[in-house]
Protein backbone atom coordinates (compact mmCIF):
# COMPACT_ATOMS: atom_id res chain seq x y z
CA UNK A 1 0.00 0.00 0.00
CA UNK A 2 1.66 3.27 -0.73
CA UNK A 3 1.52 6.81 1.51
CA UNK A 4 1.84 9.98 0.48
CA UNK A 5 5.54 11.50 0.94
CA UNK A 6 3.53 14.41 2.67
CA UNK A 7 2.01 11.60 5.53
CA UNK A 8 5.25 10.45 6.57
CA UNK A 9 8.33 13.13 5.73
CA UNK A 10 8.02 16.35 7.85
CA UNK A 11 7.34 19.54 5.37
CA UNK A 12 10.57 21.20 5.86
CA UNK A 13 12.25 18.28 5.05
CA UNK A 14 10.00 17.31 2.11
CA UNK A 15 10.19 20.61 0.18
CA UNK A 16 14.38 20.42 0.28
CA UNK A 17 14.16 17.11 -1.85
CA UNK A 18 13.42 16.82 -5.17
CA UNK A 19 10.66 15.41 -7.01
CA UNK A 20 12.21 11.99 -8.33
CA UNK A 21 11.79 8.47 -8.22
CA UNK A 22 14.82 7.00 -5.88
CA UNK A 23 15.39 3.87 -3.32
CA UNK A 24 16.85 3.01 -0.52
CA UNK A 25 17.67 -0.10 0.58
CA UNK A 26 18.93 -1.30 4.27
CA UNK A 27 20.31 -4.74 4.46
CA UNK A 28 20.74 -6.09 7.51
CA UNK A 29 21.62 -9.41 8.54
CA UNK A 30 17.94 -10.94 9.19
CA UNK A 31 16.11 -8.61 6.73
CA UNK A 32 16.38 -6.60 3.60
CA UNK A 33 13.96 -3.44 3.71
CA UNK A 34 13.03 -1.15 1.25
CA UNK A 35 11.75 2.06 0.48
CA UNK A 36 10.93 3.58 -3.07
CA UNK A 37 9.90 7.76 -3.90
CA UNK A 38 7.69 8.59 -6.70
CA UNK A 39 4.87 10.40 -7.96
CA UNK A 40 4.64 12.17 -4.63
CA UNK A 41 4.33 8.65 -3.11
CA UNK A 42 6.28 5.94 -0.75
CA UNK A 43 6.36 2.52 -1.28
CA UNK A 44 7.82 0.15 1.38
CA UNK A 45 9.01 -4.07 1.32
CA UNK A 46 10.98 -5.91 3.61
CA UNK A 47 12.34 -9.17 2.39
CA UNK A 48 14.34 -12.26 4.53
CA UNK A 49 18.35 -11.58 4.23
CA UNK A 50 21.22 -13.70 4.89
CA UNK A 51 24.46 -14.80 3.36
CA UNK A 52 22.73 -14.38 -0.62
CA UNK A 53 22.78 -10.31 0.09
CA UNK A 54 22.69 -9.81 -3.88
CA UNK A 55 19.32 -11.87 -3.86
CA UNK A 56 17.72 -10.02 -0.86
CA UNK A 57 18.92 -6.35 -2.89
CA UNK A 58 16.71 -8.16 -5.69
CA UNK A 59 13.94 -9.24 -4.19
CA UNK A 60 13.56 -5.70 -2.79
CA UNK A 61 13.91 -4.03 -5.64
CA UNK A 62 11.07 -6.48 -7.73
CA UNK A 63 8.80 -5.82 -5.08
CA UNK A 64 9.59 -2.15 -4.73
CA UNK A 65 8.76 -1.96 -8.73
CA UNK A 66 6.17 -4.42 -8.97
CA UNK A 67 3.90 -2.43 -6.36
CA UNK A 68 4.55 0.74 -7.61
CA UNK A 69 4.22 -0.19 -11.20
CA UNK A 70 7.72 1.66 -12.81
CA UNK A 71 10.25 -0.13 -14.22
CA UNK A 72 13.95 0.04 -13.25
CA UNK A 73 14.72 2.11 -15.94
CA UNK A 74 12.62 5.00 -14.27
CA UNK A 75 15.05 4.47 -10.77
CA UNK A 76 17.32 8.17 -11.06
CA UNK A 77 19.04 7.28 -7.80
CA UNK A 78 19.65 4.60 -5.21
CA UNK A 79 21.50 4.42 -2.16
CA UNK A 80 22.33 1.03 0.24
CA UNK A 81 23.23 1.10 3.90
CA UNK A 82 22.90 -1.50 6.80
CA UNK A 83 25.48 -4.14 7.50
CA UNK A 84 25.02 -5.94 4.21
CA UNK A 85 25.85 -2.52 2.32
CA UNK A 86 29.42 -3.33 1.17
CA UNK A 87 28.14 -6.33 -0.69
CA UNK A 88 25.24 -4.32 -2.46
CA UNK A 89 25.83 -3.84 -6.13
CA UNK A 90 23.69 -1.37 -8.26
CA UNK A 91 25.33 -1.80 -11.90
CA UNK A 92 25.29 1.64 -13.69
CA UNK A 93 22.74 3.17 -12.13
CA UNK A 94 23.84 6.13 -10.03
CA UNK A 95 23.98 4.92 -6.52
CA UNK A 96 26.00 5.50 -2.74
CA UNK A 97 25.97 2.99 -0.08
CA UNK A 98 26.20 5.01 2.97
CA UNK A 99 26.79 4.13 6.75
CA UNK A 100 23.76 2.60 9.08
CA UNK A 101 23.96 5.31 11.41
CA UNK A 102 23.55 7.96 9.10
CA UNK A 103 20.86 6.35 7.24
CA UNK A 104 19.18 6.07 10.74
CA UNK A 105 19.51 9.56 11.67
CA UNK A 106 18.22 11.06 8.73
CA UNK A 107 14.84 8.46 8.59
CA UNK A 108 14.49 9.32 12.23
CA UNK A 109 14.60 13.21 11.92
CA UNK A 110 12.53 12.69 8.78
CA UNK A 111 9.47 10.72 10.84
CA UNK A 112 9.83 13.11 13.52
CA UNK A 113 11.94 16.46 13.40
CA UNK A 114 12.21 16.60 17.28
CA UNK A 115 14.20 13.79 17.53
CA UNK A 116 17.55 14.14 19.49
CA UNK A 117 17.92 10.47 20.75
CA UNK A 118 17.67 7.03 18.98
CA UNK A 119 17.63 3.62 20.25
CA UNK A 120 18.22 1.17 17.67
CA UNK A 121 18.56 -2.65 18.17
CA UNK A 122 18.94 -4.86 15.64
CA UNK A 123 19.52 -8.72 15.47
CA UNK A 124 23.63 -8.18 15.50
CA UNK A 125 24.17 -5.13 17.57
CA UNK A 126 22.08 -2.33 19.48
CA UNK A 127 23.22 1.75 19.15
CA UNK A 128 22.48 4.46 20.74
CA UNK A 129 22.55 7.50 18.55
CA UNK A 130 22.45 10.97 19.58
CA UNK A 131 21.60 13.52 16.50
CA UNK A 132 21.26 17.23 15.57
CA UNK A 133 17.67 18.00 16.02
CA UNK A 134 18.07 20.76 12.76
CA UNK A 135 19.76 18.74 10.34
CA UNK A 136 19.70 14.92 11.46
CA UNK A 137 22.96 14.38 11.11
CA UNK A 138 25.26 12.26 13.53
CA UNK A 139 26.74 13.64 16.67
CA UNK A 140 27.16 11.19 19.02
CA UNK A 141 26.86 7.21 18.85
CA UNK A 142 27.50 4.33 20.86
CA UNK A 143 27.52 0.96 19.84
CA UNK A 144 27.36 -2.47 21.37
CA UNK A 145 28.63 -4.81 18.46
CA UNK A 146 31.04 -7.29 20.23
CA UNK A 147 28.45 -8.78 22.98
CA UNK A 148 24.94 -10.17 21.84
CA UNK A 149 23.20 -9.05 24.76
CA UNK A 150 20.78 -6.23 24.04
CA UNK A 151 19.90 -7.44 20.68
CA UNK A 152 17.55 -9.23 18.93
CA UNK A 153 19.90 -12.40 18.79
CA UNK A 154 20.14 -12.66 22.24
CA UNK A 155 15.74 -12.66 22.26
CA UNK A 156 16.19 -15.01 19.73
CA UNK A 157 18.04 -17.18 21.64
CA UNK A 158 15.57 -16.70 24.52
CA UNK A 159 12.27 -17.12 22.47
CA UNK A 160 13.90 -20.86 21.42
CA UNK A 161 14.32 -21.73 25.19
CA UNK A 162 10.99 -21.07 26.41
CA UNK A 163 9.04 -22.31 23.24
CA UNK A 164 8.27 -19.03 21.97
CA UNK A 165 7.94 -17.50 18.82
CA UNK A 166 10.21 -14.89 18.06
CA UNK A 167 7.02 -12.60 17.46
CA UNK A 168 4.91 -13.24 20.28
CA UNK A 169 7.87 -13.18 22.84
CA UNK A 170 7.23 -9.18 23.50
CA UNK A 171 4.07 -9.86 24.73
CA UNK A 172 4.26 -12.82 26.46
CA UNK A 173 6.52 -10.41 28.66
CA UNK A 174 3.37 -8.14 28.67
CA UNK A 175 2.00 -11.38 30.85
CA UNK A 176 4.62 -11.37 33.53
CA UNK A 177 2.83 -11.34 37.38
CA UNK A 178 6.37 -11.63 39.17
CA UNK A 179 9.33 -11.11 36.23
CA UNK A 180 12.17 -12.94 37.18
CA UNK A 181 15.57 -11.38 37.67
CA UNK A 182 18.13 -12.55 35.10
CA UNK A 183 21.91 -11.86 36.69
CA UNK A 184 23.80 -13.04 33.78
CA UNK A 185 23.50 -10.32 30.61
CA UNK A 186 25.93 -13.13 28.37
CA UNK A 187 24.08 -15.04 25.96
CA UNK A 188 25.58 -18.28 26.95
CA UNK A 189 25.18 -17.84 30.73
CA UNK A 190 22.01 -16.88 30.79
CA UNK A 191 21.20 -19.68 28.57
CA UNK A 192 21.82 -21.84 32.02
CA UNK A 193 20.38 -19.66 34.23
CA UNK A 194 17.08 -19.71 31.88
CA UNK A 195 17.19 -23.53 31.60
CA UNK A 196 17.50 -23.34 35.53
CA UNK A 197 14.65 -21.44 35.96
CA UNK A 198 12.57 -23.52 33.83
CA UNK A 199 13.05 -26.74 35.90
CA UNK A 200 12.19 -24.81 39.36
CA UNK A 201 8.69 -24.44 37.43
CA UNK A 202 8.98 -20.04 36.92
CA UNK A 203 6.21 -19.43 34.89
CA UNK A 204 7.53 -18.83 31.53
CA UNK A 205 6.07 -14.93 30.79
CA UNK A 206 8.19 -14.06 34.20
CA UNK A 207 11.29 -15.32 32.87
CA UNK A 208 10.43 -13.38 29.55
CA UNK A 209 10.18 -10.08 31.13
CA UNK A 210 13.25 -10.76 32.91
CA UNK A 211 15.23 -11.14 29.87
CA UNK A 212 13.81 -7.86 28.64
CA UNK A 213 15.33 -6.07 31.28
CA UNK A 214 18.40 -7.61 31.14
CA UNK A 215 18.38 -6.50 27.46
CA UNK A 216 16.94 -3.10 28.55
CA UNK A 217 19.80 -2.61 30.96
CA UNK A 218 22.33 -3.44 28.16
CA UNK A 219 20.85 -0.69 26.39
CA UNK A 220 20.75 1.68 28.99
CA UNK A 221 24.65 1.33 29.39
CA UNK A 222 25.06 2.57 25.99
CA UNK A 223 22.73 5.53 26.69
CA UNK A 224 24.72 6.53 29.56
CA UNK A 225 27.90 7.53 27.35
CA UNK A 226 26.15 9.94 25.25
CA UNK A 227 23.09 11.18 27.21
CA UNK A 228 19.44 10.70 26.93
CA UNK A 229 17.72 13.97 25.70
CA UNK A 230 13.66 13.94 24.02
CA UNK A 231 12.71 13.14 21.49
CA UNK A 232 13.38 9.48 21.35
CA UNK A 233 12.54 7.35 18.18
CA UNK A 234 12.85 3.60 19.00
CA UNK A 235 13.94 1.92 15.78
CA UNK A 236 15.80 -1.32 14.31
CA UNK A 237 13.79 -4.90 13.81
CA UNK A 238 13.03 -4.91 17.81
CA UNK A 239 11.39 -1.59 17.98
CA UNK A 240 7.96 -4.07 16.82
CA UNK A 241 8.46 -5.99 20.14
CA UNK A 242 6.01 -4.76 22.94
CA UNK A 243 8.02 -6.30 25.33
CA UNK A 244 11.18 -4.37 24.86
CA UNK A 245 9.29 -1.14 24.28
CA UNK A 246 7.88 -1.28 28.13
CA UNK A 247 10.93 -2.94 29.32
CA UNK A 248 12.88 0.32 28.39
CA UNK A 249 10.58 2.72 28.82
CA UNK A 250 10.08 1.45 32.22
CA UNK A 251 13.61 1.59 33.05
CA UNK A 252 14.47 4.66 31.19
CA UNK A 253 11.43 6.59 32.60
CA UNK A 254 10.68 7.84 29.22
CA UNK A 255 7.91 7.40 26.26
CA UNK A 256 9.04 6.72 22.59
CA UNK A 257 7.70 8.98 20.30
CA UNK A 258 4.48 7.93 17.80
CA UNK A 259 6.44 7.38 13.95
CA UNK A 260 3.73 7.57 10.88
CA UNK A 261 5.77 4.72 9.53
CA UNK A 262 6.67 1.71 10.86
CA UNK A 263 10.09 2.87 12.45
CA UNK A 264 11.82 -0.27 11.51
CA UNK A 265 11.70 1.21 7.87
CA UNK A 266 14.27 4.36 9.40
CA UNK A 267 17.61 3.08 7.53
CA UNK A 268 15.68 2.42 4.37
CA UNK A 269 13.77 5.51 4.27
CA UNK A 270 17.29 7.62 5.32
CA UNK A 271 18.72 6.21 2.63
CA UNK A 272 15.96 6.89 0.41
CA UNK A 273 16.26 10.43 1.28
CA UNK A 274 19.32 10.58 0.87
CA UNK A 275 19.38 9.16 -2.60
CA UNK A 276 16.79 12.12 -3.38
CA UNK A 277 19.29 14.50 -2.15
CA UNK A 278 21.87 12.87 -4.23
CA UNK A 279 19.70 13.08 -7.05
CA UNK A 280 18.77 16.75 -6.43
CA UNK A 281 22.83 17.72 -6.42
CA UNK A 282 23.58 16.03 -9.11
CA UNK A 283 20.57 17.87 -11.44
CA UNK A 284 22.30 20.90 -10.02
CA UNK A 285 25.96 19.83 -10.99
CA UNK A 286 24.11 19.41 -14.92
CA UNK A 287 22.69 22.84 -15.24
CA UNK A 288 25.74 24.27 -13.52
CA UNK A 289 28.02 23.18 -16.44
CA UNK A 290 25.73 24.14 -19.62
Amino acid sequence: MALRLNEVIHNDLLNRLPDATVVGIDIGSRSGKGVLFTRGELYTTIVPSGFKIRQSVEAVLTNLLEESDISFDDVTYLVGTGSGRIAIEFGSTPHQVLTETSCLAMGAHALNPLTRTIIDIGSQDSKAIKIDVRTGNVLELALNDTCAAGTGRYLEKTAHLLNFDLRDLGDAALLADNPTVISNHCVIFSESEILSLLVRGERRENIAAGIHHAAAVRVHTLLKRIGLEPDIVFTGGVSNNSGMRQALSNLLNVSFSATPLDSSFAGALGAAIYAATYYGESRKKKHAFR
